[in-house]
């Protein structure tokens, strides 16, 4: 019996070790992502909160089977409709796919019962519905970026293959028919030791076009969002894509061996009965700390790969865990004088209306750019570290970094990588340096700035608003892409903000959108103004603020405007450009310009619509109405108070509110 008991123990532990495994399995399958409730409410007994809990059980009992989409509407009439569906992911199991379901539509049931619109992401599924239907239909509203905290060392190539591969997908996947699993994953090996897995999927009602324009739009997220990161995604209502470097999707099983093939019996452990009892002693001595080993590896196993999926990855609610301290970026004044050799006039690069921007060299030779602000900024100490430690977070290729800061004294000190090509304006209205610029690269930079907007308005930790986006502001790198700078920084120069109302205006003369200047009303629209502005200066060389009457025309935007509506629009070109140009680019380019410095803030375009257009050659633009011309008369708003090409914190009437320009909610 004791023989019995030892030859038993191995058993146990292999059991152990399997129902372990499965137990583990079960736990991981079940990843939330986030849920989305709409703004509408409904009364909780009313029929359409009925219709909801009836559409809620219809889809967690359809389930079932292979089934991984299942869509269905509940309601007799239109008022009552509601209309929902669920996509399973396209690697799982039926199993998983049931019990994802049954688990989101529990969530919604219980923390969306009362709203007409709700979504929730799993890793393994969505599930959604909505009072319009949702059917055949691409939704690109609302949306889930997630990205790893780790970058790439060669972020360009790796960009590339990743760009290459997920469109590489998209167009598989989006070529199945409407009704068929729109998924396809991907295995590219980036390096020795690397390996880049990609995901792609739609919902399967849509048509072939609809998903691959879903599945691009959100290719182009990945590469506003997470550029550079070693795993990223993006989730659509209608699609999503996803990159890592490590398989996070499951890959078919290897075939089971063919008849006849079956492994050879194993090898008898029995003999006599002395042997027979040694044997198993020997079996039992071997057995446990193997099964010990294995049951630790899985456990490390699994804590690696959901720490690397969960904790790495930085989605919308996470910001608070990665926070910088002030330590890391706070510089003592001496090395930063040091660096500058005493704020050397011959390491002056320029002067803007918060301060006077040095060139330095710290002790380790690395360059930066150190901007000395005013001394009347305002600001208390605690409210500059902290907005510091803010912005000191938003990094994006099109953005310049912020490194750190000095505050001694009286001291308030930025202090900013350095970005060897000078800023925009130095080459774009000097008509010798103008030739540098091809349209190859001023579209490059149109393309790169609308990147970096984007990401302070949608992806960023923070939403900031820019507020004085022009071109003395967008600084170039070595390879003439641009970085934006002086970003979210108008708290730090002296603006008395809180909760959105202030006494104070920002900005520079000409790029100002007419109801901020003259209401003081300002949105992410109002930036959406100034990159109109900006992108007309681009394509005609033209400064808007210092712009001299001509075919009628008083400012750069009303002479861009005659130009396109008499059906001329490429006289507006610069003319160092007239030998060599894409056409189709230009007029895209005026277009999109165009429609930024419409009058009504609701008619300018969203970035998003706009870098999807920049990256399309297919979108179709509406047509612009005759631009906000606010600048025509000089009595039209205070231009002594707003100094031209020059920041400004000018006092306007004290009955004057903004929105503020942060919103510090982690999104």
């Amino acid at each position: 019996m004791a023989s019995f008991n030892r030859s038993f123990l191995p058993i146990v532990f292999i059991s152990f070790m399997v129902t372990f495994l499965n137990l583990t399995t079960h736990v991981a399958a079940q990843n939330y992502l986030k849920h989305v409730c709409g703004n509408t409410t409904v009364a909780q007994n009313s029929i359409y909160s009925s219709n909801i809990n009836s559409l809620l059980s219809s889809l967690s009992s359809n389930a079932t089977g292979n089934i991984a989409f299942y869509n269905t509407t509940v309601g007799q009439t239109t008022s009552n409709a509601v209309y929902g569906l669920f996509n399973c992911r396209g690697d799982v199991t039926a199993d998983m796919c049931r019990r994802c379901v049954l688990n989101a539509t529990q969530k919604l049931s219980s923390t969306c019962s009362t709203e007409k619109v709700a979504l929730t992401w799993y890793d393994e599924c969505m599930v959604r519905y909505s009072n319009e239907s949702i059917f055949s239909t691409v939704a690109l509203i609302p949306k889930l970026n997630m990205w790893n905290t780790q970058n790439m060392t060669d972020q360009d190539r790796f960009n590339r293959l990743v760009n290459t591969t997920l469109t590489q997908l998209a167009t598989e996947a989006s070529n199945f028919p409407i009704g068929v699993k729109k998924f396809g994953v991907k295995e590219e090996k980036f390096s020795e030791f690397q390996n880049l897995y990609t995901l792609v999927q739609c919902t399967r009602d849509l048509s072939g076009t609809d998903c691959n324009s879903c599945l691009q739009a959100a290719i182009n997220r990945l590469a506003i969002c997470c550029s550079g990161s070693q795993g990223a995604r993006t989730l659509y209502p209608s699609c999503n894509v996803g990159y890592e470097l490590y398989l996070f999707y499951d890959v078919p099983t290897a075939p089971t061996p063919a008849p006849g093939l079956a492994p050879p019996p194993p090898a008898s452990v029995t003999g006599s009965k002395g042997n027979s009892k040694i044997s198993a002693a020997r079996i039992v001595a071997i057995a446990v700390p193997i099964a010990a080993s294995v049951v630790l590896f899985i456990l490390g196993y699994f804590f690696i790969i959901r720490r690397k999926k969960y904790k790495a990855v930085k989605g919308e609610n996470d910001a608070i865990n990665d926070m910088t301290t002030v330590e890391s970026l706070q510089f003592d004044f001496a090395t930063i004088e040091a660096a500058t050799n005493k704020f050397s006039h011959d390491n002056k690069l320029g002067e803007g209306g918060f301060g006077v921007v040095y060139k330095g060299i710290l002790p380790n030779r690395q360059e930066i750019a150190v901007k000395r602000l005013s001394k009347h900024s305002g600001q208390g100490a605690e409210q500059f570290k902290n907005e510091v430690v803010l912005v000191a977070k938003l990094q994006h290729r099109n953005l310049t970094r912020l490194l750190g800061f000095c505050l001694e004294g009286e001291e308030k000190i930025l202090i900013y990588e350095f970005v060897p090509n000078k800023s925009l304006d130095y080459f774009l209205y000097d008509p010798k340096k103008q030739e540098e610029l091809d349209w190859s690269t001023r579209y490059k930079i149109i393309g790169g700035i609308a990147r970096g907007i984007q990401y302070l308005h949608e992806d960023s930790r923070l939403r900031i608003i820019h507020r004085d986006l022009k071109a003395s502001n967008v600084l170039l790198d070595v390879d003439m892409n641009p970085k934006i700078s002086d970003f979210g920084m108008a708290r730090i120069f002296g603006v008395d903000q809180t909760q959105g109302n202030t006494s104070r205006v920002v900005g520079t003369y000409g790029y100002m959108s007419p109801e901020y200047a003259m209401r003081g009303e300002f949105s992410v629209k109002s930036d959406v103004y100034s990159f109109g502005v900006l992108i007309l200066e681009i394509i005609s060389g033209k400064k808007n603020s210092n712009f001299y009457e001509s075919d009628g025309a008083e400012d750069l935007l009303s002479y861009a405007w005659i130009h396109w509506r008499d059906s001329r629009p490429l006289e507006l070109l610069d003319q160092s450009l007239r030998d060599s140009y894409s056409r189709d680019e230009v007029l895209k380019c005026i277009h999109i310009g165009l429609l930024c410095v419409q009058e009504d803030p609701a008619d300018r375009p969203a970035m998003a619509s706009i870098l999807l257009t920049l990256n399309s050659g297919s979108v179709t633009l509406p047509s612009p109405q005759e631009p906000a011309f606010f600048l025509r008369s000089k009595t039209d708003m205070p231009i002594k108070d707003l100094e031209s090409d020059q920041s400004t914190t000018k006092s306007m009437p004290s009955s004057v509110n903004e929105v503020s320009i942060t919103e510090l909610h982690p999104r």
